[in-house]
């Protein structure tokens, strides 16, 4: 049986936590009524980002990870194909 590799939590919790903070941020402007929809495209994209980030990158190495190419950055961001799989 081959074996399964390790979660980077690191990675995980910091853009999770990237994640949770755009989504808090949106969640004020929404309850002050302030937020516009460009406003919430943009923070949605961004805590989306995150997200995919956490899901995508969650066995790189944490030298990658701190040495992250542009091609690593569009693919770890990017909606996960597989996650429906689970």
């Amino acid at each position: 049986m081959a074996k399964r590799r390790a979660l980077n939590l690191m990675i995980i919790e910091r853009n999770l936590d990237e994640a949770i903070e755009e989504l808090t941020k949106l969640k004020k402007e929404a309850k002050k009524g302030t937020i516009h929809v460009a406003r919430l495209q943009v923070g949605l994209r961004h805590a989306y980002h995150h997200v995919n980030f956490a899901w995508n990158a969650r066995y790189a190495s944490t030298e990658a990870y701190s040495h992250l190419t542009k091609a690593q950055f569009n693919r770890w961001g990017r909606y996960p194909k597989n996650i429906e799989n689970l």
